[in-house]
Order: structure tokens, then sequence, then C-alpha cells
């Protein structure tokens, strides 16, 4: 099912995602809501442990209990709600209509497999394809990916591979069954600058062809600019800014946004002092109330201990800051 001309490919509203510390529960994600668009690239940026991933892997159905729940929200695909899809229900969507590149290839590949096989897989599951089809369809996807001499390849094994070369069996798995959504977890993550750069032209080569909505999740400012419609800032689990890129770059108004693009090098100033977050993202067991970000804020002030929230600075553009928004100006 194709999503009708302005409709969300995808609508996160109001997700929160928990996990179970000493018998007590914690959001690891908090009343997030997110709407991608078909033929949209919306980057999830944020430190290490800010939630990106948990958001993700909640949008694929697999936090589960009894150490993870989505305690609240809705995530909507094709007019479903898939928080309330049973699970035999989610594996006919997961890598059919929704798709996922993990982080790291080599432990998100099957070391036993031939990587054709791996492709295939998805291909007998949700299109009922024979296995000769199937391995057919896969050395299509293997000369789609650019994986030289596909025909012969599809018979090795994932250690027979380069990480970048990996990482493109990923994308061939994940477009097997041209998902409406795709779901990037830092798929750049472990390779080096060329590769990296083969990826993400890769990734918009193929969004462009198939129209594929993509929610690319990285910590790289540099990756963001080069891909990205729309960016989501988080931290804490929490959306702290969003807006077109254009505007993030341009005018960053959350002090966390900021605090990120001071954190890069530039290679115009040779001689610059490296700039760093002090302190760290907080343990789920121990949010401070009100703004997440206070503690470690150079602009905190009276009112950041009150609940935020993620109010309009511009046309497209939001913030989760009272000093950034003015809302709190008269109180």
């Amino acid at each position: 099912m194709t999503p009708a001309i302005g409709t969300p490919a995808l609508a996160i509203s109001g997700l929160t995602t928990e996990f179970r510390i000493d018998r007590r529960w914690y959001p690891a994600v908090r009343n997030l809501s997110l709407t991608l668009m078909r033929d949209e690239t919306l980057a999830l940026v944020g430190e290490s442990g800010c939630g990106k991933s948990v958001t993700a892997l909640s949008v694929m159905g697999l936090v589960q209990p009894p150490y993870g729940r989505v305690a609240r929200g809705r995530i909507v695909l094709d007019e479903r709600d898939l928080v309330s899809l049973p699970e035999a229900e989610m594996e006919r969507v997961r890598g059919n209509r929704m798709a996922m590149i993990f982080q790291e290839p080599m432990t998100s590949l099957n070391p036993v497999m031939t990587v054709g096989d791996q492709v295939a897989e998805s291909l007998r599951i949700h299109r009922g394809m024979d296995r000769a089809a199937a391995m057919a369809r896969a050395r299509e996807l293997f000369e789609e990916v650019k994986i030289p001499s596909a025909a012969q390849r599809l018979n090795e094994y994932p250690h027979q591979f380069s990480g970048g070369m990996r990482q493109r069996v990923m994308i061939a798995i994940a477009l097997a069954c041209n998902p409406a959504v795709l779901l990037a977890d830092e798929p750049t993550t472990a390779l080096d600058v060329t590769i990296q750069a083969q990826v993400l032209g890769l990734l918009a080569d193929l969004r462009q062809r198939h129209g594929t909505a993509v929610l690319f999740i990285t910590h790289n400012l540099g990756v963001v600019a080069q891909i990205a419609d729309r960016v989501a800032v988080m931290y804490a689990g929490e959306i702290v800014e969003q807006g077109p890129v254009g505007a993030i770059f341009a005018s960053p108004r959350h002090p966390y946004t900021r605090a990120l693009f001071a954190a890069i090098p530039r290679l115009d100033q040779p001689h610059q002092a490296l700039a760093a977050i002090p302190g760290r993202v907080p343990p789920l067991d121990a949010m401070p109330p009100g703004c997440r970000f206070a503690p470690r804020c150079p602009l905190a002030r009276t009112g950041c201990e009150r609940e935020q929230v993620l109010a309009e600075v511009s046309p497209g553009h939001a913030a989760r800051c009272h000093v950034a928004t003015g809302a709190f100006a008269d109180a």
C-alpha cells in the first residue's frame, strides 16, 4: 500500500518506551512525536545514549518484555497502529513494508549463511518466491547496490566481505521487498570516509529511485548536511529541536544543538581549541526535572526546572527550551 500524497509514510505520536531497572520502569524515550513523509530523509541526531536506536527498535517492534516495553503512543504505518499489532502481524511488516539497516553489519549478518541466502530469505517469506527466483532477485539487488561480480559473491559468507561491502549487503536485504520506510541506524559509523561517501550516495540514489522514506540515525552532523531534508535533535529520550536542515544549520536554537555544532573541528581553523560538552547524558534512573540538558547547559537559569515544551521558533522549526523560545518570559 502506497501512502496517499500528503500523508506521512510513518507517523509516531506520543511514543514512550521504558526499560526496567530494579523492578521499576524508566522511560528511555519519552512522549516522542515524529512524521516521516514519502521520499524524505529525516535525520535523528544526538550523542550515544540519547535514545536514537531505541526509537528505531520501538518502531520495528523489537523492544520486548520483560525488560523493555512500549508503554504509550502510536506508530502508524499504512494506516495501522503498529503498537497494537500482535507479533505475528508485525512479522509480516518487518522486512516487508518497513526495514532496518543495523549499525554493525558484521554482527547483524548470519555468519553461517551465504549472503545470497540472507537476501533471498525475506523474498521467500514475504513474496512467496521459490529459491531460484529469490536468488535471481538477490543478484539484481547486489547489482543495484553496486557489489561487483554479483553472481559469484552471492555464494560467499559475510567474513569474505569488507566492511563497506557488508553494509551494501545489509542495504540489499533491507530493500529486497521495496519497503515504504527504511530505518538506517548509523550505517556509516564503522566505515572509512571514502566508503562512507559511497554508501551515502547509494542511499540517496535508491531513495530517489524508489521513493522510500528514510529515518537516518547518526551523530555525524556532516552526514546530516549531505543527506537529510529535515533534522530532529534528540537528548535524553526527548526531541529538543527539529526543523528543515537549512534552518537547523543556519540558526540552531537549542543550547544542546549549538553545543553539538561547536564540538565539530573546523579545517579552516587549524589552531582551534576543541570544544566539548561538559558532563554526560544522565542515566535513565536519574533524570533531572524539567529540561534534561540543564545540568550541562551554560544558559541554564530559573525556569529550566519546569517541564519544557517543543515550541515553534520559526515556520517549521521548533525547540524545547524556554530560553530559546521565550516560553516563560512573562512567568
